[in-house]
């Protein structure tokens, strides 16, 4: 195993930026807050662990990034924030949260009031519910895990069409596992960038979910034709528990234009909850995210108090992490 940590000197110089905007932010804060944010330079920090690489195949060894310090992040071109008329966040909601609509609606009101508070300012809304057959996405059997799974670029395809005037973004969610194309073992989540659509799936949080006795394990697929969904019209969906959606925090999805959520120097758009997405922010900073990955895969520096940051699992296609 492999612990990436740096030193405070290599953390302010990252993490602190001499752009006037910011220094105006970072004045107005009151003591407290930044006291918090100084937190971040303190040698064994409680708030800032280091991040321990578990294998090769962990993200950060196997797909080694060119450096990129807040400075660089902020004046990127790339970069979106909300605008006068595209201020509210919408969350679709694939399939359910669980095997019954009053237990998806409970989770799902948790998410509202985490976006709410994590995105001050912005309005979220949740938008009705749809089955994987609305999307027409394509799906798969996956050869390993035998679990469904559905193409999560088609329906990245499929939010772009139904995104709203008012969007900042959609962010679909899901507790059915996801795959970008055919030669990838799965994905936790997509996103693009350009058109501030993503997707999220919960699926390998779930307790069972590597277990052999696994509920959602299919045998075999039989489809009648390219329209038939009716293989999700009974599949099993564990429920969407608090400690699924907490252990769902340490993985974001970080789009790039088209790349999938586990890196991407583009990245930008995140999804915490992990959720669904951490936009350009538009309250006050509360604290410097996980200084493990300076230049890796953090790209908002700067997240809420008490809220998690991004620690990605292993690389591509990799389970362990999860």
């Amino acid at each position: 195993m492999q612990t990436v940590r740096h030193s405070e000197h290599t953390l302010k110089t990252a993490l602190i930026s001499k752009n006037p905007e910011l220094v105006k932010q970072y004045e107005q804060l009151d003591p407290r807050e930044q006291r918090l944010l100084n937190e971040a330079f303190r040698p064994g920090s409680d708030l800032f662990g280091p991040i321990t690489l578990h294998s090769p195949s962990d993200w950060i060894i196997s797909h080694p990034e060119a450096p990129q310090d807040f400075e660089e992040f902020f004046s990127d071109l790339h970069r979106k924030s909300p605008s006068s008329g595209k201020q509210t966040i919408y969350i679709q909601c694939i399939g359910l949260l669980g095997n019954t609509r009053s237990i998806s609606e409970e989770y799902l009101k948790w998410l509202k009031g985490y976006c709410e508070a994590f995105f001050y300012g912005l309005t979220v809304k949740l938008l009705e519910p749809i089955p994987v057959s609305a999307t027409r996405c394509s799906f798969r059997v996956n050869d390993s895990t035998r679990n469904l799974q559905i193409h999560a670029g088609q329906i990245l395809t499929f939010l772009k069409k139904k995104k709203p005037e008012d969007a900042f973004c959609v962010v679909g969610i899901t507790m059915i596992d996801l795959y970008p194309r055919d030669s990838w073992n799965f994905v936790f989540g997509q996103a693009s960038l350009t058109e501030g659509v993503g997707i999220f799936s919960f699926a390998r949080y779930g307790t069972d979910f590597h277990s052999s006795h696994f509920k959602g394990k299919v045998k075999k697929l039989e489809r009648k034709s390219s329209s038939d969904y009716s293989v999700f019209d009974d599949y099993y969906l564990p429920e969407a528990t608090s400690v699924l959606l907490l252990r769902s925090c340490k993985i974001e999805p970080l789009p790039s234009p088209a790349a999938p959520a586990s890196g991407g120097r583009a990245a930008e758009l995140s999804f915490s909850a992990s959720p669904p997405h951490r936009l350009e922010q538009r309250s006050p900073p509360g604290r410097v995210c996980h200084p493990g990955h300076i230049g890796q895969v953090c790209r908002l520096l700067v997240v809420p108090a008490g809220e998690g940051c991004c620690q990605h699992p292993g690389g591509r296609g990799r389970e362990a992490g999860a």
